[in-house]
């Protein structure tokens, strides 16, 4: 009788609680396989749900992904500062949204609004813009950094040569740095800020050595 019951325990799997061992009977076994099973599947699929709705960063994209949005960004901005295109105002405005809050910081001066924005533009060109002959706006550099497939910054430095109504060949330019965001399919603009190099009077006289006017010593 020992013999047998040796044999059986041998033959069954034990279940050990507090130094107590209790043979578990087929069907208790066959459902902890299940319950074991399932418990896998479902800690594997969590985690390959999660892997999958994390949201991509620029360190998890390649080099050619990157390369990609930074020269279609550059694009976007050298055609929208076209300034032979017949309505600039327009073509500038086609970088923002047209919904939603757009933060612009220039000359001291804060917008939140695309309406805001859009009349410091309109400013500019009938101020500004529309004195200037033959302008052509030039972008010196252009440095983007690729922060995620839908998001970017973008900083740049520019300069617009040209004719002043007096016929006096003149130049302006500053820098500008801009966020982008993919929405809908589109890259828009949805913080910027632009450095005027006029502020700085020295920098403005390297820039247009026609207006240095100072006389010289005589020796």
């Amino acid at each position: 009788m020992r013999l047998r019951f040796s044999r059986l325990l041998a033959r069954e799997p034990l279940y050990t609680f507090a130094a107590m061992e209790y043979v578990l009977p087929h069907p208790a076994r066959d459902w902890l396989r299940i319950l074991s099973f399932l418990g896998g599947l479902a800690a594997g699929g969590a985690i390959v749900t999660s892997v999958a709705c994390s949201p991509r960063t620029g360190a998890d994209m390649s080099a050619s992904e990157k390369t990609a949005i930074a020269d279609t960004l550059k694009r976007l901005v050298v055609s929208a500062y076209d300034l032979s295109k017949p309505d600039p105002v327009k073509s500038l405005m086609s970088l923002y949204p047209t919904e939603g809050r757009v933060i612009s910081a220039s000359g001291g001066v804060l917008t939140t609004t695309r309406a805001e924005l859009e009349k410091g533009i309109k400013a500019f060109w009938t101020y500004v813009g529309q004195n200037m002959r033959d302008p052509h706006w030039e972008w010196t550099s252009m440095n983007v950094d690729v922060l995620a497939p839908d998001a970017a910054v973008m900083t740049s430095t520019y300069r617009i040569p040209h004719v002043t109504p007096m016929g006096i060949p003149h130049v302006i330019g500053g820098a500008w740095t801009a966020v982008f965001q993919k929405r809908g399919g589109r890259w828009v603009v949805i913080q910027e800020h632009l450095s005027d190099v006029q502020s700085n009077p020295n920098i403005q006289m390297n820039m247009n050595p026609q207006m240095n006017m100072t006389p010289q010593p005589k020796p």
